[in-house]
């Protein structure tokens, strides 16, 4: 069972990958789509990435990633992102003319710039929620020590390269 101490640390993940399904879901209007499709499509994208993007969260904070690596967040991504729009395909799109296998591979592909945009976005929100929760959440704490590691090291290594 997760605890309130981990579900706080999934709460940016959460909010990006919500925040982002729902602006994807909502390109639907610039296709000419009617305003019920697009709230059916920006939700049924926005809640599998939101709860993608917040169990990262839950996996960054027990040690499963790390601050400041990408190979497997992108991994990660490339079966998160596929699962989440074939969840939204299944309740509101048509875009799988040519097959599911077809679509799947499609989708790894485009995941890999989402997981791009996705742990940058990451990695400049959460040093300041864990700032906030350090004190009232021992993982955020831990977390937040990790954050603070991999600064030291980046700036140690930038001082390095200088001489």
């Amino acid at each position: 069972m997760i605890g309130r101490h981990s579900l706080e640390l999934a709460l940016p993940g959460a909010s990006i990958g919500a925040a982002a399904g729902a602006m994807a879901g909502g390109l639907t209007l610039l296709a000419g789509q009617p305003t019920g499709m697009v709230a059916l499509s920006a939700l049924a994208l926005a809640v599998p990435l939101g709860l993608f993007g917040g169990l990262y969260g839950v996996l960054l904070g027990h040690g499963v990633f790390r601050p400041g690596t990408f190979g497997p967040v992108g991994l990660f991504w490339m079966a998160a992102f596929p699962v989440s729009r074939l969840m939204q395909e299944s309740v509101a799109g048509v875009g799988m003319a040519d097959g599911v296998l077809p679509f799947l591979a499609y989708q790894a592909m485009v995941a890999l710039g989402f997981a791009i945009g996705f742990v940058w976005l990451h990695e400049r929100l959460m040093p300041h929620w864990l700032m906030r929760r350090a004190g009232a959440n021992p993982e955020a704490e831990a977390l937040l020590g990790e954050y603070i590691k991999h600064a030291q090291a980046l700036q140690a290594a930038r001082k390095g390269s200088r001489r």
